[in-house]
Protein backbone atom coordinates (compact mmCIF):
# COMPACT_ATOMS: atom_id res chain seq x y z
CA UNK A 1 0.00 0.00 0.00
CA UNK A 2 1.48 3.40 -0.94
CA UNK A 3 2.32 5.71 1.94
CA UNK A 4 0.16 8.78 2.44
CA UNK A 5 1.60 12.17 3.25
CA UNK A 6 -0.85 13.04 6.01
CA UNK A 7 0.52 16.55 6.48
CA UNK A 8 -0.38 17.53 2.93
CA UNK A 9 -3.59 15.54 3.02
CA UNK A 10 -4.83 17.21 6.19
CA UNK A 11 -4.26 20.61 4.57
CA UNK A 12 -6.51 19.57 1.72
CA UNK A 13 -9.20 18.37 4.12
CA UNK A 14 -9.12 21.63 6.07
CA UNK A 15 -9.55 23.42 2.78
CA UNK A 16 -12.50 21.20 1.93
CA UNK A 17 -14.13 21.89 5.29
CA UNK A 18 -13.83 25.61 4.86
CA UNK A 19 -14.96 25.58 1.24
CA UNK A 20 -17.83 23.05 1.55
CA UNK A 21 -20.33 25.67 2.63
CA UNK A 22 -19.33 28.33 0.10
CA UNK A 23 -18.96 26.52 -3.22
CA UNK A 24 -20.49 28.74 -5.90
CA UNK A 25 -22.80 27.48 -8.64
CA UNK A 26 -25.61 24.97 -8.41
CA UNK A 27 -29.23 25.92 -8.54
CA UNK A 28 -32.14 26.91 -6.35
CA UNK A 29 -34.94 24.35 -6.41
CA UNK A 30 -37.55 25.67 -8.77
CA UNK A 31 -36.21 29.22 -8.83
CA UNK A 32 -32.93 29.29 -10.75
CA UNK A 33 -33.76 26.43 -13.10
CA UNK A 34 -33.04 22.75 -13.28
CA UNK A 35 -29.42 22.65 -14.46
CA UNK A 36 -26.75 22.28 -11.80
CA UNK A 37 -23.25 23.62 -12.32
CA UNK A 38 -20.39 21.31 -11.32
CA UNK A 39 -17.57 23.12 -9.57
CA UNK A 40 -14.10 21.63 -9.96
CA UNK A 41 -11.51 22.08 -7.23
CA UNK A 42 -9.06 22.91 -9.97
CA UNK A 43 -11.16 25.98 -10.74
CA UNK A 44 -11.23 27.20 -7.15
CA UNK A 45 -8.25 28.53 -5.28
CA UNK A 46 -8.28 26.77 -1.93
CA UNK A 47 -6.26 28.24 0.90
CA UNK A 48 -4.09 25.66 2.63
CA UNK A 49 -4.06 27.75 5.80
CA UNK A 50 -6.89 28.42 8.22
CA UNK A 51 -8.28 31.91 7.43
CA UNK A 52 -7.95 34.61 10.05
CA UNK A 53 -11.69 34.59 10.76
CA UNK A 54 -11.44 30.86 11.61
CA UNK A 55 -8.41 31.07 13.90
CA UNK A 56 -10.67 30.27 16.85
CA UNK A 57 -11.48 26.85 15.34
CA UNK A 58 -9.33 24.14 16.92
CA UNK A 59 -8.71 21.29 14.49
CA UNK A 60 -6.21 19.55 16.75
CA UNK A 61 -8.78 17.09 18.15
CA UNK A 62 -9.90 16.18 14.63
CA UNK A 63 -6.36 15.44 13.54
CA UNK A 64 -5.60 13.55 16.72
CA UNK A 65 -8.56 11.24 16.05
CA UNK A 66 -7.59 10.96 12.36
CA UNK A 67 -4.00 9.97 13.18
CA UNK A 68 -5.03 7.64 15.98
CA UNK A 69 -7.44 5.77 13.72
CA UNK A 70 -4.94 5.64 10.87
CA UNK A 71 -2.13 4.28 13.05
CA UNK A 72 -3.99 1.98 15.41
CA UNK A 73 -7.12 0.60 13.74
CA UNK A 74 -6.52 -3.12 13.21
CA UNK A 75 -8.01 -3.43 9.69
CA UNK A 76 -6.00 -1.05 7.51
CA UNK A 77 -8.15 -1.92 4.48
CA UNK A 78 -10.99 0.05 6.08
CA UNK A 79 -8.91 3.21 6.46
CA UNK A 80 -10.08 4.86 3.24
CA UNK A 81 -9.19 8.58 3.34
CA UNK A 82 -11.81 9.66 0.77
CA UNK A 83 -14.61 7.94 2.71
CA UNK A 84 -13.34 9.42 5.96
CA UNK A 85 -13.47 12.88 4.39
CA UNK A 86 -17.05 12.32 3.21
CA UNK A 87 -18.03 11.11 6.67
CA UNK A 88 -16.40 14.09 8.35
CA UNK A 89 -18.18 16.56 6.06
CA UNK A 90 -21.51 14.78 6.63
CA UNK A 91 -21.01 15.10 10.37
CA UNK A 92 -20.15 18.80 10.07
CA UNK A 93 -23.31 19.52 8.09
CA UNK A 94 -25.48 17.33 10.37
CA UNK A 95 -24.27 19.33 13.41
CA UNK A 96 -26.54 22.18 12.27
CA UNK A 97 -29.51 20.04 13.29
CA UNK A 98 -31.62 20.58 10.14
CA UNK A 99 -32.68 17.26 8.56
CA UNK A 100 -33.02 18.94 5.15
CA UNK A 101 -29.51 20.44 5.14
CA UNK A 102 -27.26 17.56 4.11
CA UNK A 103 -24.02 16.64 2.38
CA UNK A 104 -24.47 13.81 -0.13
CA UNK A 105 -21.62 11.54 -1.18
CA UNK A 106 -21.81 10.52 -4.86
CA UNK A 107 -23.93 7.38 -4.32
CA UNK A 108 -26.54 9.28 -2.28
CA UNK A 109 -26.53 12.27 -4.61
CA UNK A 110 -27.29 9.91 -7.49
CA UNK A 111 -30.48 8.86 -5.68
CA UNK A 112 -31.63 12.49 -5.54
CA UNK A 113 -31.05 12.93 -9.26
CA UNK A 114 -33.10 9.77 -9.92
CA UNK A 115 -35.94 11.29 -7.89
CA UNK A 116 -36.00 14.37 -10.10
CA UNK A 117 -36.11 12.20 -13.22
CA UNK A 118 -38.91 10.08 -11.75
CA UNK A 119 -37.39 6.63 -12.38
CA UNK A 120 -35.77 4.40 -9.76
CA UNK A 121 -35.92 0.98 -8.11
CA UNK A 122 -37.53 0.81 -4.69
CA UNK A 123 -40.91 0.55 -2.97
CA UNK A 124 -42.38 3.92 -3.96
CA UNK A 125 -42.58 6.18 -0.91
CA UNK A 126 -41.61 9.78 -0.31
CA UNK A 127 -40.18 10.32 3.16
CA UNK A 128 -39.35 13.30 5.35
CA UNK A 129 -39.31 14.35 8.99
CA UNK A 130 -42.04 15.25 11.45
CA UNK A 131 -39.95 17.07 14.01
CA UNK A 132 -36.97 14.73 14.39
CA UNK A 133 -38.86 11.54 13.51
CA UNK A 134 -38.62 9.93 10.08
CA UNK A 135 -42.08 9.74 8.49
CA UNK A 136 -43.85 8.77 5.29
CA UNK A 137 -44.88 11.88 3.39
CA UNK A 138 -46.77 9.80 0.87
CA UNK A 139 -46.83 6.45 -0.89
CA UNK A 140 -46.69 6.92 -4.64
CA UNK A 141 -49.75 5.70 -6.56
CA UNK A 142 -49.76 2.17 -7.97
CA UNK A 143 -46.51 1.23 -6.24
CA UNK A 144 -45.53 -1.62 -3.88
CA UNK A 145 -45.75 0.73 -0.88
CA UNK A 146 -49.33 1.72 -1.66
CA UNK A 147 -50.36 -1.87 -2.30
CA UNK A 148 -48.75 -2.97 0.99
CA UNK A 149 -50.92 -0.49 2.92
CA UNK A 150 -48.27 2.10 3.87
CA UNK A 151 -50.01 5.42 4.59
CA UNK A 152 -49.09 9.10 4.54
CA UNK A 153 -48.16 10.15 8.07
CA UNK A 154 -46.83 6.76 9.19
CA UNK A 155 -43.74 7.14 11.39
CA UNK A 156 -40.85 4.88 10.35
CA UNK A 157 -39.19 3.60 13.53
CA UNK A 158 -37.22 0.69 12.11
CA UNK A 159 -35.75 -0.58 8.82
CA UNK A 160 -34.56 -4.10 8.09
CA UNK A 161 -32.90 -5.52 4.97
CA UNK A 162 -31.39 -8.95 5.45
CA UNK A 163 -29.43 -8.94 2.18
CA UNK A 164 -27.79 -5.63 3.09
CA UNK A 165 -27.19 -6.83 6.64
CA UNK A 166 -29.16 -3.89 8.06
CA UNK A 167 -31.53 -4.02 11.03
CA UNK A 168 -31.72 -0.66 12.77
CA UNK A 169 -33.90 1.98 14.31
CA UNK A 170 -34.27 5.41 12.74
CA UNK A 171 -33.19 7.63 15.64
CA UNK A 172 -30.45 9.85 14.25
CA UNK A 173 -30.80 8.61 10.69
CA UNK A 174 -30.41 11.21 7.94
CA UNK A 175 -32.99 11.55 5.19
CA UNK A 176 -30.66 10.39 2.45
CA UNK A 177 -29.28 7.53 4.54
CA UNK A 178 -32.84 6.27 5.02
CA UNK A 179 -33.52 6.55 1.29
CA UNK A 180 -30.35 4.59 0.53
CA UNK A 181 -31.39 1.79 2.89
CA UNK A 182 -35.01 1.57 1.73
CA UNK A 183 -34.17 1.58 -1.97
CA UNK A 184 -32.56 -1.36 -3.68
CA UNK A 185 -32.69 -3.66 -6.71
CA UNK A 186 -36.08 -4.82 -7.89
CA UNK A 187 -37.02 -8.26 -6.61
CA UNK A 188 -35.40 -7.67 -3.21
CA UNK A 189 -37.37 -6.78 -0.08
CA UNK A 190 -37.21 -4.33 2.80
CA UNK A 191 -39.12 -4.45 6.10
CA UNK A 192 -40.39 -1.29 7.79
CA UNK A 193 -41.58 -0.92 11.37
CA UNK A 194 -44.27 1.78 11.39
CA UNK A 195 -46.21 3.69 14.03
CA UNK A 196 -49.60 4.97 12.90
CA UNK A 197 -52.15 7.22 14.59
CA UNK A 198 -54.72 5.10 16.35
CA UNK A 199 -52.44 2.08 16.80
CA UNK A 200 -50.57 1.17 19.97
CA UNK A 201 -48.24 -1.46 18.49
CA UNK A 202 -45.81 -1.07 15.58
CA UNK A 203 -46.92 -2.31 12.17
CA UNK A 204 -44.33 -4.57 10.54
CA UNK A 205 -44.62 -4.45 6.75
CA UNK A 206 -42.34 -6.23 4.29
CA UNK A 207 -42.37 -4.81 0.75
CA UNK A 208 -40.79 -6.19 -2.42
CA UNK A 209 -39.01 -3.58 -4.50
CA UNK A 210 -39.89 -2.86 -8.11
CA UNK A 211 -38.88 -0.46 -10.86
CA UNK A 212 -40.77 2.76 -10.17
CA UNK A 213 -41.71 5.18 -12.96
CA UNK A 214 -43.59 8.18 -11.62
CA UNK A 215 -45.55 10.54 -13.91
CA UNK A 216 -46.14 14.12 -12.79
CA UNK A 217 -49.77 14.53 -13.84
CA UNK A 218 -52.68 12.15 -14.44
CA UNK A 219 -56.06 13.31 -15.84
CA UNK A 220 -59.39 11.56 -15.28
CA UNK A 221 -62.96 12.65 -15.97
CA UNK A 222 -65.21 11.90 -13.01
CA UNK A 223 -68.75 12.42 -11.76
CA UNK A 224 -71.96 10.72 -12.88
CA UNK A 225 -71.70 12.26 -16.34
CA UNK A 226 -67.86 12.30 -16.49
CA UNK A 227 -67.96 16.06 -16.96
CA UNK A 228 -65.60 17.01 -14.11
CA UNK A 229 -61.83 16.90 -14.70
CA UNK A 230 -59.77 15.42 -11.87
CA UNK A 231 -56.17 16.54 -12.28
CA UNK A 232 -53.91 14.40 -10.11
CA UNK A 233 -50.71 16.39 -9.71
CA UNK A 234 -48.28 13.88 -8.18
CA UNK A 235 -45.08 15.94 -7.94
CA UNK A 236 -43.25 19.00 -9.24
CA UNK A 237 -40.32 17.60 -11.21
CA UNK A 238 -38.23 18.49 -14.22
CA UNK A 239 -40.77 17.01 -16.64
CA UNK A 240 -43.90 18.45 -14.98
CA UNK A 241 -44.32 21.51 -17.22
CA UNK A 242 -44.40 19.43 -20.41
CA UNK A 243 -46.90 16.95 -18.97
CA UNK A 244 -49.02 19.77 -17.56
CA UNK A 245 -49.25 21.47 -20.95
CA UNK A 246 -50.73 18.29 -22.49
CA UNK A 247 -53.28 18.02 -19.65
CA UNK A 248 -54.36 21.66 -20.11
CA UNK A 249 -54.82 21.12 -23.84
CA UNK A 250 -57.06 18.10 -23.16
CA UNK A 251 -59.16 20.06 -20.65
CA UNK A 252 -59.66 22.97 -23.04
CA UNK A 253 -60.69 20.54 -25.77
CA UNK A 254 -63.27 18.73 -23.60
CA UNK A 255 -64.50 21.83 -21.70
CA UNK A 256 -65.58 20.16 -18.42
CA UNK A 257 -68.08 21.63 -15.95
CA UNK A 258 -65.46 22.03 -13.24
CA UNK A 259 -61.97 21.03 -12.08
CA UNK A 260 -60.62 19.08 -9.10
CA UNK A 261 -56.92 19.76 -8.56
CA UNK A 262 -55.88 16.68 -6.60
CA UNK A 263 -52.71 17.38 -4.59
CA UNK A 264 -53.10 14.44 -2.22
CA UNK A 265 -49.82 12.64 -1.52
CA UNK A 266 -47.90 15.21 -3.57
CA UNK A 267 -44.59 15.61 -1.67
CA UNK A 268 -43.54 18.76 -3.54
CA UNK A 269 -40.42 19.38 -5.62
CA UNK A 270 -39.52 22.47 -7.62
CA UNK A 271 -40.92 25.68 -6.12
CA UNK A 272 -41.13 27.28 -9.57
CA UNK A 273 -43.41 24.45 -10.65
CA UNK A 274 -45.98 25.60 -8.11
CA UNK A 275 -45.68 29.19 -9.36
CA UNK A 276 -46.05 28.13 -13.01
CA UNK A 277 -49.13 25.99 -12.39
CA UNK A 278 -50.73 28.68 -10.23
CA UNK A 279 -50.38 30.91 -13.29
CA UNK A 280 -53.00 28.84 -15.11
CA UNK A 281 -55.58 29.72 -12.45
CA UNK A 282 -54.59 33.22 -11.28
CA UNK A 283 -54.33 36.42 -13.31
CA UNK A 284 -50.93 37.67 -14.44
CA UNK A 285 -48.91 39.36 -11.70
CA UNK A 286 -50.62 37.60 -8.77
CA UNK A 287 -48.42 36.82 -5.76
CA UNK A 288 -47.98 33.07 -5.24
CA UNK A 289 -45.28 32.73 -2.60
CA UNK A 290 -42.79 34.82 -0.63
CA UNK A 291 -39.30 33.54 0.07
CA UNK A 292 -37.78 34.89 3.29
CA UNK A 293 -34.01 34.57 3.58
CA UNK A 294 -31.43 35.34 6.25
CA UNK A 295 -31.75 38.85 7.65
CA UNK A 296 -35.41 39.17 6.68
CA UNK A 297 -34.70 39.65 2.96
CA UNK A 298 -37.84 38.77 1.00
CA UNK A 299 -38.37 37.78 -2.62
CA UNK A 300 -41.85 37.55 -4.10
CA UNK A 301 -42.78 35.13 -6.87
CA UNK A 302 -45.72 36.12 -9.06
CA UNK A 303 -47.52 34.60 -12.01
CA UNK A 304 -46.28 35.75 -15.41
CA UNK A 305 -48.51 34.08 -18.01
CA UNK A 306 -52.10 34.13 -19.20
CA UNK A 307 -54.36 31.95 -17.00
CA UNK A 308 -55.74 29.27 -19.33
CA UNK A 309 -57.95 27.60 -16.70
CA UNK A 310 -59.20 30.58 -14.69
CA UNK A 311 -62.73 30.38 -16.17
CA UNK A 312 -63.39 27.01 -14.55
CA UNK A 313 -64.70 26.49 -11.02
CA UNK A 314 -61.97 24.79 -9.01
CA UNK A 315 -61.76 22.67 -5.83
CA UNK A 316 -58.41 21.53 -4.39
CA UNK A 317 -57.91 18.19 -2.63
CA UNK A 318 -55.15 17.75 -0.01
CA UNK A 319 -54.17 15.30 2.71
CA UNK A 320 -51.35 14.74 5.19
CA UNK A 321 -49.14 13.66 2.28
CA UNK A 322 -49.40 17.07 0.56
CA UNK A 323 -46.14 18.89 1.27
CA UNK A 324 -43.88 21.76 0.27
CA UNK A 325 -44.65 22.96 -3.29
CA UNK A 326 -48.13 21.40 -3.19
CA UNK A 327 -48.84 23.39 0.00
CA UNK A 328 -47.55 26.53 -1.73
CA UNK A 329 -49.95 25.98 -4.62
CA UNK A 330 -52.95 25.16 -2.42
CA UNK A 331 -52.31 28.14 -0.14
CA UNK A 332 -51.98 30.58 -3.03
CA UNK A 333 -55.17 29.38 -4.72
CA UNK A 334 -57.17 29.69 -1.51
CA UNK A 335 -55.84 33.10 -0.50
CA UNK A 336 -55.80 34.67 -3.96
CA UNK A 337 -58.80 33.06 -5.67
CA UNK A 338 -60.89 31.90 -2.69
CA UNK A 339 -60.57 28.32 -3.93
CA UNK A 340 -62.02 25.81 -1.49
CA UNK A 341 -59.69 23.15 -0.07
CA UNK A 342 -61.10 19.74 0.83
CA UNK A 343 -59.46 16.89 2.73
CA UNK A 344 -57.04 16.72 5.65
CA UNK A 345 -54.39 18.99 7.20
CA UNK A 346 -51.27 18.98 5.03
CA UNK A 347 -47.76 17.80 5.97
CA UNK A 348 -46.26 21.17 6.91
CA UNK A 349 -42.88 21.65 5.19
CA UNK A 350 -42.17 25.34 4.94
CA UNK A 351 -38.49 25.56 4.00
CA UNK A 352 -36.57 25.86 0.72
CA UNK A 353 -33.41 23.93 -0.08
CA UNK A 354 -30.68 24.93 -2.54
CA UNK A 355 -28.87 21.91 -4.02
CA UNK A 356 -25.29 22.36 -5.18
CA UNK A 357 -23.47 19.82 -7.35
CA UNK A 358 -19.87 19.38 -6.19
CA UNK A 359 -16.81 17.74 -7.68
CA UNK A 360 -16.78 13.98 -8.00
CA UNK A 361 -20.56 13.60 -8.06
CA UNK A 362 -21.23 14.68 -4.47
CA UNK A 363 -23.81 17.29 -3.52
CA UNK A 364 -24.72 19.75 -0.81
CA UNK A 365 -28.32 20.67 0.00
CA UNK A 366 -28.71 23.78 2.15
CA UNK A 367 -31.86 25.22 3.69
CA UNK A 368 -31.58 28.83 2.57
CA UNK A 369 -35.03 30.25 3.27
CA UNK A 370 -38.55 29.67 4.45
CA UNK A 371 -41.58 30.25 2.28
CA UNK A 372 -44.77 32.09 3.19
CA UNK A 373 -48.24 32.09 1.66
CA UNK A 374 -49.41 35.34 0.03
CA UNK A 375 -50.88 36.42 3.38
CA UNK A 376 -47.63 35.68 5.21
CA UNK A 377 -48.53 32.33 6.78
CA UNK A 378 -45.66 29.91 7.51
CA UNK A 379 -47.02 26.35 7.42
CA UNK A 380 -43.93 24.63 8.81
CA UNK A 381 -44.78 21.78 11.23
CA UNK A 382 -48.48 22.74 11.27
CA UNK A 383 -49.62 22.51 7.65
CA UNK A 384 -52.68 23.97 5.93
CA UNK A 385 -56.10 23.20 7.37
CA UNK A 386 -58.76 22.44 4.74
CA UNK A 387 -61.96 24.45 4.43
CA UNK A 388 -63.93 21.20 4.36
CA UNK A 389 -62.30 18.60 6.55
CA UNK A 390 -63.07 15.03 5.55
CA UNK A 391 -61.08 11.86 6.04
CA UNK A 392 -61.09 9.04 3.54
CA UNK A 393 -62.73 5.98 5.11
CA UNK A 394 -60.24 3.18 4.54
CA UNK A 395 -62.91 0.56 5.25
CA UNK A 396 -64.74 1.41 2.02
CA UNK A 397 -63.67 1.56 -1.63
CA UNK A 398 -65.33 4.94 -2.10
CA UNK A 399 -63.16 8.05 -2.29
CA UNK A 400 -65.10 10.29 0.10
CA UNK A 401 -62.81 13.27 -0.40
CA UNK A 402 -63.16 13.20 -4.17
CA UNK A 403 -66.92 12.71 -3.89
CA UNK A 404 -67.14 15.79 -1.65
CA UNK A 405 -65.20 17.84 -4.20
CA UNK A 406 -67.55 16.68 -6.97
CA UNK A 407 -70.54 17.57 -4.79
CA UNK A 408 -69.23 21.09 -4.23
CA UNK A 409 -68.73 21.60 -7.97
CA UNK A 410 -72.25 20.45 -8.77
CA UNK A 411 -73.96 22.84 -6.35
Amino acid sequence: MPRINYLNFRKIVVGLFLMAGIFSGGYLLGVRGYKAQIISLSEVKISREIPLNHKDVDFSLFWKVWDTLSLNYFDKAKIIPSQMVYGAIQGMVAAIGDPYTVFLPPSENKVVQEDLKGNFEGIGIQIGFKGKQLAVIAPLPQTPAERAGIKAGDFIIGIKDEKKGIDRGTVGVSLNEAVQIIRGPRGTSVTLALLRDGTSEPLIITVAREEIAVPSVVLNYVGDDKKIAQIRLLKFGGETNGEWAKIVADILKNNPKGLVLDLRNNPGGYLQGAVDIAGDFLKTGTLVVTEEQVGGKRTEYKTDKLPRLSAYTLVVLVNKGSASASEILAGALREQAKTRIVGETTFGKGTIQEPKQLEGGSGLHITIAKWLTPKGVWVNEKGLDPDVKIEDDEKTTEDEQLQKAIELLQV
